[in-house]
C-alpha cells in the first residue's frame, strides 16, 4: 500500500494541473467506492462541521502558528500561545488530525501538513470564511426554498435561497453594505483568487482588431471593472495602441480606483444607457453569472444600443462543457442558483441569451480550460 501510494504521489508532483486533479478525483471516488452507508451519512452529516472547526482554527490563529514551526508541540504549549484552554484545544486538534488538517504525534505532539499550510493562505482563510459565514446559511436554506417554489430555477433574484437565509428583502450585493464583516471575507478572497497571469489577453487577437483605430476614438469600455485591475493589465499589455481606455463602475468602487496613467474612470450603473458610444472594444468580466436572464437581457441591450457596426463585445465567463463539468465549478453553479437567481452556462445556452437580444457569439476564446474560462467574441447580429 506505501509503495502505491508513493508512486501516485511521486506521479502527480509531475504531472500538470490537469492530470493532477484527474489523479485526485480518482483517488476520491475509489475511497467513496469503499463506503460503508454508515460511512456514507458521517462524511455528508460532518462537512458542516468540518468547515466550523476550521473557523475555529483560524479564529485562534492555529494554522499559521503550526506552520511557523518546524518541529511537533505539545499541546499544553500550543494552547498556551493560542490563548485557548488545553482541554479544548486538544479537543479541537484531535479533530484536526482526524481529518487531516494537522498531523498528530506521539506525547500530545501536533505539527502541520501540507493543509496546514494552505489554511495558513490568507486566501484560504478569507475564501473559507466567506462560505461558512455567508454562503453557508443559504446552502442550509436552499432545500426548503426549492419545495415551496415547486423545484424550478429561480428566476427573481430578490426571492433566492439568500433572502430567505438573511430574512431580507435586500439583493444581496447591497446587502453586503450593512455586513461589512461578511464583505471583507468576500473581498479580499475576491481580489486574492486572481491570477494575473490567466488572462483573457493571452488569448484574444486584440492588434488585429483593432488595427487602423482612430486615435480618438474609444478602444476599451471595462464595463462593471471594479478598481481598474483589466484595465491596468490592458494598459500594460498594449501600451502604444491608439485610443480610449475606460473603467465603468458604480461610484464607490471608481472612488477607490488604481491609479493607472492613460485610464478615464467614470462612474456608470450598467442597467443604465451606455453613455460611451461606438467604442471598439466593450468588455465584462464576471458581471453576467451574477444575474439571472432578465438583467443580463437589459445589460446586454444597454451595450448594444451603443454599439458601432464593427463593436465588439468581449464577455468573459467560463463556458461550461455539455458533459463532466468539474465539481468546482458545478459548486459555482449553484451558488449562483441560491444567491442571485442566476448560472453558468454552456456555450450553446450563451448564444441563446446574446440571440434574444440581437447579438452572436463569433467565437469562444478559452484560456484556462481548468475551470472553462472563456472570452467570447460577441457582435451586431447580422453585421
Amino acid at each position: 500500500m506505501d509503495v502505491a501510494l508513493s508512486q501516485i504521489k511521486e506521479m502527480a508532483s509531475s504531472a500538470g494541473e490537469s492530470a493532477r486533479r484527474q489523479i485526485m478525483r480518482s483517488l476520491r471516488r475509489l475511497a467513496d467506492s469503499m463506503e460503508t452507508p454508515q460511512n456514507t451519512i458521517h462524511r455528508y452529516g460532518h462537512l458542516h462541521l468540518q468547515t466550523a472547526v476550521v473557523k475555529v482554527g483560524f479564529d485562534l490563529g492555529l494554522f499559521g502558528y503550526l506552520s511557523r514551526s518546524s518541529n511537533p508541540i505539545e499541546v499544553e504549549t500550543i494552547a498556551k500561545d493560542i490563548g485557548a484552554e488545553a482541554l479544548l484545544t486538544k479537543r479541537i486538534l484531535r479533530y484536526l488530525s482526524a481529518i487531516d488538517a494537522v498531523d498528530e504525534g506521539p506525547k500530545n505532539q501536533y505539527s502541520a501538513n501540507h493543509v496546514t499550510k494552505n489554511l495558513a493562505e490568507k486566501v484560504v482563510e478569507s475564501g473559507i470564511c466567506h462560505y461558512f459565514g455567508t454562503v453557508g446559511p443559504q446552502y442550509q436554506a436552499l432545500p426548503s426554498f426549492l419545495t415551496r417554489t415547486e423545484h424550478k430555477s429561480p428566476t427573481d433574484e430578490m426571492h433566492t435561497a439568500f433572502q430567505d437565509a438573511w430574512s431580507t428583502s435586500l439583493h444581496a450585493f447591497p446587502w453586503f453594505a450593512g455586513h461589512p464583516e461578511h464583505l471583507a471575507y468576500f473581498n479580499d478572497y475576491m481580489a486574492l483568487r486572481r491570477q494575473p497571469e490567466l488572462s483573457w489577453l493571452a488569448v484574444y487577437p486584440v492588434e488585429e482588431e483593432a488595427k487602423g483605430l482612430d486615435a480618438g476614438r474609444p478602444i476599451y469600455v471595462n464595463i462593471g471593472g471594479g478598481i481598474g485591475h483589466q484595465c491596468a493589465q490592458f494598459k500594460e499589455k498594449y501600451p502604444s495602441l491608439p485610443g480610449r481606455v475606460i473603467l465603468q463602475d458604480l461610484p464607490h468602487s471608481i472612488a477607490q480606483a488604481l491609479p493607472t496613467p492613460g485610464v478615464e474612470n467614470m462612474a456608470h450603473d450598467f442597467f443604465d444607457a451606455q453613455p460611451v458610444k461606438g467604442a471598439k472594444f466593450y468588455f465584462l468580466r464576471a458581471v453576467l453569472h451574477d444575474h439571472p436572464a432578465h438583467r443580463i437581457r437589459k445589460i446586454l441591450g444597454n451595450i448594444k444600443e451603443a454599439m458601432a457596426s464593427d463593436s465588439i463585445l468581449l464577455i468573459d465567463e467560463m463556458v461550461l462543457p455539455e458533459m463532466g463539468v468539474n465539481l468546482e465549478v458545478a459548486s459555482i453553479d449553484m451558488t449562483m442558483l441560491t444567491t442571485f437567481a442566476s448560472m453558468e452556462r454552456t456555450e450553446v445556452e450563451w448564444r441563446e441569451v446574446f440571440e434574444q437580444v440581437g447579438l452572436e457569439l463569433v467565437q469562444t476564446y478559452m484560456y484556462n480550460p481548468l475551470n472553462y474560462e472563456s472570452v467570447m467574441d460577441v457582435r451586431l447580429l447580422g453585421r
